[in-house]
């Protein structure tokens, strides 16, 4: 059987990987050493030239379904791996036919929980990773997708302004469904809870996990963060003529969440007297693409958050008020973000976002400013936070300092 290499962006060097070979068997100079998930599959995350894979050794049926699925989720724009191809007829030295293999994006600054933990999460932070996956959870239900296997094993978190964002890296059982009952939503749920639960007990175990907390607190957290998103984000609220402001609040409400509200149901009773309202359709990234919008920076929806509020401090402290937003938070993008971030040196570059980088100055700015009794220049801060917090973090994204790459044919 011939090679067959199906991709929605076909990368010539991947001709040049050893399918020939089990995954599991593939040479550590291939291999990046990045930190991976528990997976019932051989995953390997191999670099060719500026391009990052993960590589997943599966059934061909189920290869191409994850695939076509991921790439239906991408197309809503919703938070999971980019797909980007499905390799087949993948036979051994011996003649013995091999597993398909699904090729993702490695998600940069990415990683699994469990690396998370070894990095030192703690109890305080614990029900921060709880929300992620809630958050993420709850928009894959309003796009009417039934996960089937919900798990912090099938996730991987990003950093998000000292809180984490959710990416969905396994959908092999999931779904998406012209409609989802409320009994799928809730058996997500419950298959969240139950996985969830057995994950952190593994994880206590292995001493990973702070022994403060039950697991079973956890769990609870989990559904009860999820009903009280779900019912913001889709309840039905009603309320007499006189007390029309009740949309506006919980138009604002949702925007605090970081979801903008796209359509909104309002329904009058027979008299007139009493008014219905319920958001039809609604999204997530309100900060983000306000920010993107101003300044062209694409980060997570907290960390936009952050960046909007220093904006409007330095609108605050210049007298900026009444200067034309884009062009305000353009010079904010030439006079403060752009050289604090050159002020890294490109060996730490790998260990955190730019925007993640810019919210943990600004705590450590709080800290400094705090112990000195008066606020502590910016610049000062970066200086000292660059030199004693951000020098001993790890790196947490694929960089020319940290992998391995496969190297480019010569031209």
């Amino acid at each position: 059987m011939a090679l067959r290499i199906v991709a929605n962006r076909p990368d010539p060097a991947l001709l040049r990987l050893p399918w020939s070979e089990p995954l599991e068997q593939w040479p550590d100079d291939l291999v990046v050493p990045l930190p991976r998930g528990l997976s019932r599959h051989v995953v390997r995350i191999v670099r060719l030239g500026r391009s990052t894979y993960a590589i997943k050794e599966t059934v061909e049926d189920i290869a191409f379904r994850e695939y076509r699925l991921l790439r239906d989720l991408h197309r809503l724009d919703l938070p999971a791996v980019v797909p980007q191809g499905v390799v087949t007829g993948r036979v051994g030295g011996d003649g013995e036919d091999l597993p398909a293999a699904l090729l993702t994006e490695h998600l940069q600054f990415s990683l699994p929980y469990r690396s998370l933990f070894s990095h030192g999460v703690t109890a305080e932070s614990l029900p921060s990773l709880i929300d992620a996956l809630v958050v993420l959870l709850v928009r894959l239900h309003l796009a009417d997708f039934y996960w089937g296997d919900v798990s912090l094993s099938n996730v991987l978190f990003r950093r998000d302004a000292g809180g984490f964002a959710a990416y969905l890296v396994d959908a092999e059982t999931g779904e998406l469904r012209p409609s989802l009952s409320p009994q799928l939503r809730e058996h997500d749920v419950t298959i969240a809870t139950e996985n969830v639960y057995a994950e952190l007990l593994d994880l206590q175990a292995s001493r990973l996990a702070p022994t403060e907390i039950p697991p079973k607190d956890i769990v609870e957290l989990l559904q009860r963060r999820y009903d009280e998103l779900w019912t913001e984000l889709t309840g039905v609220e009603e309320f007499s003529l006189d007390e029309m402001w009740r949309i506006e609040q919980r138009v604002a409400r949702l925007n605090d969440l970081g979801f903008d509200v796209e359509e909104l149901e309002i329904v009058t009773d027979f008299d007139g007297d009493r008014v219905r309202i319920q958001p039809k359709a609604v999204e997530l990234g309100h900060h983000r693409r306000e920010l993107r919008a101003l300044t062209g920076l694409d980060v997570e929806d907290a960390q936009a958050q952050r960046l909007l509020n220093d904006i409007a401090s330095y609108v605050a402290h210049h007298d900026l008020g009444r200067e034309d937003r884009v062009l305000v938070a353009t010079r904010w993008l030439a006079e403060v973000f752009e050289p604090l971030m050159a002020m890294v040196p490109d060996h730490a570059r790998g260990k955190l976002e730019p925007a993640e980088i810019f919210h943990e100055v600004l705590v450590h700015r709080w800290y400094l400013s705090e112990r000195a009794g008066h606020e502590v220049d910016l610049f000062e801060t970066a200086h000292d936070y660059i030199d004693t917090v951000l020098a001993g973090k790890p790196d947490e994204a694929v960089t020319p300092h940290s992998a391995t790459a496969v190297p480019d044919p010569p031209e």
